[in-house]
C-alpha cells in the first residue's frame, strides 16, 4: 500500500462541510466515492482539517493510502474527469507511509473575504459576505493586534462542550481593503470549531464601532463565547494554504 497526499481545492457553496455524512453531499464523501471506483473498493480518506458547510478551499490537503498501478499524475487526471466541476485536484504525490494530512500539519492560513461597497457583487456572491454597511479596518486592525500570539480561544470556538485544549497560536492576522472588498487573513497553527468565522464576526463589530478594540483582551479572558461577536457567514471564509 502507498501513501498519497492530495491537494484539494472545493466550492463548498452546495456541500455539507468537509467531514462525511450519510445521506448529504460532502466533499470528503465525493472524494471517496471517486477513490473507491479507483481502487475497487473501500477508501478511507485523511484530511488536514473539516471546513464547515458552505466553506471553501484553495488547497485542502489530505492523503490516502491505496494499492493502485497508476502513477500520481494518474491519479489525479483520473480523479478530475469523475468529481464535481466544483471539487479539483490539484496534485497528487506520492509520501511517506508515516506521513499524516492532520498530524504532520504545522499551521494554516484562511483568508475572510467581505463586502461593503454601494453595489451588490453579483458574480462574488457566493465567496464574499456583504454587509450591512461600511466598516473601519483602522479598528479591526488595532484589535486584531490583541488576537497575536498564544491565547486561550475558548470564546471564539462553536462547539460549546470542547473538552481538549482551547489554547492556540496566532502568527499574525492581516486586514485589507481593495474597493468595496475587505479581507482578513489569519496564519495560525491551528484553529478550534468555527474559530475563524467567530472572529471574523466580532472583528466586523469593532469595524461597525459596536465593539472596542480595547475589548478583545476582555472577550478572550472571559472564556464565554456568548462575549464575542457573531459567527460570520460561511460563503467568506477560504482555506488558503496549509504548510507541513
Amino acid at each position: 500500500m502507498k501513501n498519497y497526499r492530495l491537494t484539494i481545492s472545493y466550492d463548498g457553496t452546495r456541500y455539507h462541510g468537509w467531514e462525511y455524512k450519510k445521506n448529504v453531499d460532502t466533499i470528503q464523501g465525493k472524494l471517496e466515492q471517486v477513490l473507491g471506483r479507483l481502487c475497487d473498493g473501500e477508501v478511507k480518506l485523511i484530511g488536514a482539517g473539516r471546513t464547515d458547510a458552505g466553506v471553501h478551499a484553495q488547497a485542502m490537503v489530505a492523503n490516502v493510502h491505496m494499492d493502485v498501478e497508476k502513477t500520481p499524475e494518474q491519479i489525479r487526471d483520473y480523479m478530475n474527469r469523475y468529481l464535481p466541476d466544483d471539487i479539483a485536484i490539484t496534485e497528487a504525490k506520492e509520501v511517506s507511509p508515516r506521513f499524516h494530512a492532520r498530524y504532520n500539519a504545522i499551521s494554516k492560513i484562511y483568508c475572510y473575504t467581505c463586502y461593503d461597497g454601494p453595489a451588490k457583487p453579483v458574480f462574488q456572491r457566493r465567496y464574499v459576505a456583504v454587509l450591512e454597511k461600511t466598516i473601519d479596518i483602522k479598528r479591526m486592525r488595532a484589535a486584531a493586534e490583541y488576537l497575536i500570539g498564544e491565547h486561550d480561544f475558548k470564546s471564539f470556538c462553536g462547539n460549546s462542550k470542547m473538552k481538549k485544549s482551547t489554547v492556540r497560536t496566532i502568527y499574525s492576522v492581516e486586514i485589507e481593503r481593495k474597493g468595496g472588498y475587505v479581507t482578513m487573513q489569519f496564519h495560525g497553527n491551528g484553529f478550534l470549531q468555527n474559530m475563524v468565522r467567530i472572529l471574523c464576526g466580532t472583528l466586523i463589530e469593532v469595524g461597525y464601532g459596536r465593539l472596542k478594540a480595547e475589548q478583545m483582551p476582555e472577550i478572550m479572558a472571559s472564556l464565554d463565547r456568548q462575549m464575542a461577536g457573531p459567527t460570520a457567514p460561511a460563503q467568506g471564509l477560504c482555506l488558503v494554504e496549509i504548510y507541513y
